[in-house]
């Protein structure tokens, strides 16, 4: 019998306010309703990352701090990632690029997919951003992903009311996933 894949969801902003919570408790009940998949949310402002502060480079391994030892454990574990992610300015946002950036083995030979909100572009120069940082790490960004525009609309008590459409990429997104994550295991 094959091995669960752990999938991590991983909600990248943090700012007050934000609106990813709402749609990573979407995707987040979606992952799990799939049946492919043990699905761990994790939510970068809970992380509470301080801006990256470890003296030796990430390939290395050698963390002195216990925040970097913890996310690198929680990284380690999983087999593939979705980045549930805002646009800002063009651009993916700063705490992602910080907690991608703490670590190194941990990330690679891993699937990744991205579900992206925001105005008219719904995340999709972000997501088109954070792709080479994704490739540094020789992590497998799939081609299907979410995107949700004009986010804000979408969003009511602070619950996502997803449309049709993404409700079938959400089901691609997470066919994807389940078809390539173990794939890569052999290379871990």
């Amino acid at each position: 019998m094959a091995e669960t894949v752990l999938l991590q969801v991983i909600t990248a902003s943090t700012r007050p306010g934000r609106v990813g919570p709402a749609v990573a408790a979407w995707f987040t009940e979606r992952a799990k309703e799939f049946g492919a998949f043990d699905v761990e949310p994790i939510d970068l402002a809970e992380v509470n990352l301080p801006m990256f502060d470890e003296p030796n480079h990430p390939r290395f391994g050698q963390y002195v701090h216990e925040h970097t030892k913890l996310w690198s454990r929680t990284i380690a574990r999983a087999d593939a990632f979705v980045f549930v992610m805002p646009e800002y300015n063009h651009g993916f946002n700063a705490a992602l690029k910080n907690a991608i950036d703490y670590l190194h083995n941990e990330w690679q030979h891993k699937a990744v997919a991205i579900v992206s909100y925001g105005g008219v572009a719904a995340g999709t120069r972000a997501a088109q951003m954070l792709k080479p940082v994704l490739a540094a790490l020789k992590m497998l960004p799939v081609t299907e992903a979410v995107n949700i525009p004009f986010v804000h609309g979408h969003i009511s008590d602070g619950v996502l009311e997803p449309t049709e459409p993404m409700e079938a990429a959400a089901k691609t997104v997470l066919a994807e996933l389940a078809r390539i994550a173990p794939a890569l295991r052999a290379l871990r």
